[in-house]
């Protein structure tokens, strides 16, 4: 096969593996929030965090590897941070829909993004997410009737996925797996007592806890995995780019599964969200990129 051809494929597989886990993730979400009813998001995040952080601790067994005291501080603060991402990120769906919790929480590592470069390009994306934020808040009856409680939970989880690349670069010198599965241990230490408290000893329940797994799976496992096929086959900024367009997917899903219908405004302000973080990727030059 020649070289050019080669090369085509094996774009397009990466491509292809991730929208699946783009697409594997916002239906697990979804899949997740029919929960909501019976766990509470506490109970559904806690199910979730959990079942994820035991996939990864057996597939990677991160106590083979050595763990310094530095890098084990790192990755606790790493994945507390993940873990409060993942559950204020829950507690907004209970108010509002999918794909616009999805668009303002993408402002957290948009904000790092631009924060890190300085350029003065990066001043129009700034411009586009703040367009996208104002035509989400609820000033106004023209806004719509999104919860401002949801809204004020979905820019804490932006906030928390800010720090969780920050501490995510800190625990850089550990190995990959173990950082990641040990970050999902402490994240579900984290998260577990809120979902106890919420849902008690439901959370338990046979059916509940295979229901959790497969949230797990669809939200962790799989999307892991086929973005690491991505990632070893695209730069860095398609990458970006392609992951830019979680939101519209994640408002698709909403509409399919959750049927959760958006108006033109609020389209439009998943729009400019993301054209400022397409833009800020594809401007990017030679700063240092949050994974």
């Amino acid at each position: 096969m020649p070289l050019a051809r080669l090369k085509q494929s094996s774009t397009l597989v990466a491509v292809l593996a991730l929208t699946g886990s783009m697409a594997s993730l916002c239906i697990g979400t979804s899949f997740a929030k029919s929960l909501f009813a019976a766990l509470g998001a506490q109970g559904t995040t806690a199910l979730r965090v959990g079942f994820s952080a035991l996939i990864l601790l057996c597939v990677w067994r991160p106590w083979r590897i050595p763990l310094t005291l530095a890098n084990a501080r790192a990755i606790a603060l790493y994945g507390a941070a993940l873990g409060a991402t993942n559950l204020l990120f829950y507690m907004s769906l209970r108010t509002i829909p999918l794909g616009l919790a999805i668009a303002i929480e993408f402002t957290g590592p948009l904000a790092v993004a631009v924060l890190s470069s300085r350029q003065a390009i990066d001043f129009v994306w700034i411009g586009f997410a703040v367009i996208g934020l104002v035509m989400l808040l609820p000033l106004g009856q023209a806004t719509g009737t999104l919860d401002p409680v949801g809204i004020g939970f979905a820019l804490a989880a932006g906030v928390g996925w800010a720090l969780y690349i920050i501490f995510g670069q800190m625990a850089g010198n550990a190995h990959g797996g173990q950082a990641t599965s040990l970050g999902l241990t402490m994240a579900a230490l984290v998260v577990f007592p809120f979902g106890l408290a919420h849902a008690g000893a439901t959370m338990f329940s046979p059916s509940l806890l295979a229901a959790g797994l497969a949230v797990g799976v669809l939200s962790s496992a799989i999307p892991y995995s086929l973005e690491m096929v991505a990632l070893k086959r695209l730069p860095r900024r398609t990458f970006g780019i392609l992951l830019s367009m979680e939101p519209a997917m994640g408002a698709l899903a909403g509409l399919v599964f959750l049927h959760e219908q958006l108006n033109a405004r609020q389209w439009l302000a998943i729009g400019c969200i993301i054209v400022a973080s397409v833009g800020c990727t594809a401007t990017a030059r030679g700063k240092r990129q949050p994974a």
